[in-house]
């Protein structure tokens, strides 16, 4: 049982278990149309729901209503493509490959790994993050931490660790950010796959196995991602809010995308790249430039933008650092690689328990999905309509959010028009509860579904917020990945 959970984990596991054994022992073929059936079924209300609202849609239209038809639309495809269409590559092969597979070189029965990690300033939860890296049960792990100059007493405890366990350790006299140091690492990587984790994470003993699987029974996959969760849920509200936010973002969003290859980021807490697909861009993503300044973020989206693109923009990008020993040594070729993300592989990140760590958490990342759209929003449109819809959709969403809060929380109340803010408002929580019910879905039995809607509510009232300010200051920031 992982940290921060209380009983009612394992009512939820043999619950899923039951079920899961139940579908696993049919034929492939007809399970995936039980899976199919079920998630119709458990989508009715839903869809009965989006075809009352287009039907009276022509008769009395309202943008309001088509906004709120469209965002019900887009949960509804969402959870039917996370249901029904995801498969898990540690677990199965999947379902849909590409017709140009045997294009793709195949991994080595068993890969070395590259396990790489770095950190600044986390003296509080550096042990617990290493000590995991090393105690997973995979048995060709290379260790690589490296401290970006850090001041606060981490480096006494990594020599610690290092006299310990079989790591190496790297530390750096001049602080160079999350990516400069990340690549420090790679350069002394030996591994046919390159695995990256947060310094506030804690990494489960089977996560690697499960990320290696994956890229060996699928070869066309460049990069997969493991499953994560929140590790300090008993910090507060806040924090176990984050949490169940972080099972519907990786267990809805990212099965969505892994249905159709394209998961456009592989999160940082567990992040496995196979050499080929990255190596060439390392240098790229070290000297990222945005604006024309250096461009310290959009660490995980920039680095999988790379894998996903490379077929349309890899040589250009090779050329502009032809002279760096990660394009000079070895020029892989520039494949249309896949992305994946496997839900079997679980880590957990301490997440913020305080309103301004949060606050500025979301800064970063709203930094991180500008700068990111305006490269792989260049090219997401070649890799098919599903996969461009679901990327295109969700930035129209993105950036849409400020507007339409503006709209319904400032100017309808002022100019008397109360009853619109309310039904906007109830449209957010319907929404949330429809994600919380998914989660309750596969976690019976476990209350904090009710969290979710909170989350949406925050959302909507808070986070929308933040986009413009994070444009604003796009250039400002430091890296760091305290959660106090």
């Amino acid at each position: 049982m992982r940290p921060g959970h209380g009983p009612a984990a394992p009512v939820r596991s043999a619950a899923r278990h039951r079920l899961g054994t139940r579908l696993d022992a049919l034929d492939p073929r007809v399970r995936r149309d039980v899976v199919r059936l079920l998630t119709l079924l458990a989508l009715l209300p839903l869809l009965l729901l989006l075809a009352r609202g287009a039907v009276r849609l022509p008769h009395a239209f309202d943008p309001l209503a088509l906004y709120g038809l469209a965002v019900l639309a887009g949960t509804v495809c969402l959870l039917h493509l996370a249901y029904s269409r995801y498969d898990d590559p540690a677990v199965r092969p999947l379902r849909s490959r590409p017709r140009h597979a045997e294009a793709f070189p195949a991994l080595p029965a068993r890969p070395r790994v590259s396990f790489l990690l770095a950190v600044r300033n986390e003296r509080a939860h550096i042990e617990a993050c290493v000590r995991s890296m090393a105690g997973v049960d995979y048995p060709d792990v290379q260790l690589v931490v490296v401290d970006d100059a850090s001041d606060d007493g981490t480096p006494d405890v990594l020599e610690r660790l290092a006299a310990e366990l079989p790591l190496t350790l790297i530390r750096l006299e001049e602080n160079l950010g999350k990516k400069g140091a990340l690549v420090r690492a790679c350069a002394v990587a030996d591994g046919d796959v390159l695995l990256f984790t947060d310094s506030d994470c804690v990494v489960a003993p089977d996560a690697v196995r499960h990320c290696v699987t994956a890229l060996v029974r699928h070869p066309e996959l460049g990069a997969v991602g493991g499953h994560c969760r929140a590790l300090n849920t008993d910090a507060g509200l806040l924090a176990r809010v984050q949490d169940i936010w972080y099972e519907g973002q990786f267990r809805i969003s990212k099965a969505a995308e892994a249905a159709f290859g394209s998961v456009t980021c592989v999160s940082g807490p567990l992040a496995a790249f196979r050499r080929e697909a990255v190596w060439n861009y390392l240098p790229a993503w070290a000297e990222d430039r945005f604006l024309g300044a250096p461009f310290r973020f959009a660490t995980d989206r920039q680095l999988t933008g790379y894998v996903l693109g490379q077929a349309w923009h890899g040589r250009a990008l090779k050329d502009r650092h032809a002279d760096s020993p990660f394009v000079r040594d070895h020029d892989y070729p520039e494949l249309r690689w896949e992305v994946g993300y496997t839900r079997a592989a679980r880590v957990w990140t301490r997440v913020p328990s305080r309103p301004g760590s949060f606050l500025r958490q979301q800064i970063r990342w709203k930094k991180s999905f500008i700068r990111n759209l305006f490269f792989t929003g260049r090219f997401m449109w070649r890799r098919g309509p599903a996969a461009a819809a679901l990327y295109y959709g969700h930035a129209l969403w993105v950036i849409a959010a400020p507007v339409l809060v503006v709209r319904h929380l400032l100017w309808a109340p002022l100019h008397l028009a109360g009853p619109l803010t309310l039904l906007y408002l109830g449209g957010v929580v319907l929404k949330g509860c429809v994600w919380g019910l998914a989660y309750r879905l596969d976690h019976p039995g476990d209350r904090a579904w009710r969290c979710r809607p909170l989350m949406s509510l925050l959302s909507c009232c808070v986070l929308a917020w933040l986009l413009p300010y994070a444009l604003l200051t796009l250039r400002r920031g430091v890296w760091s990945r305290s959660a106090a």
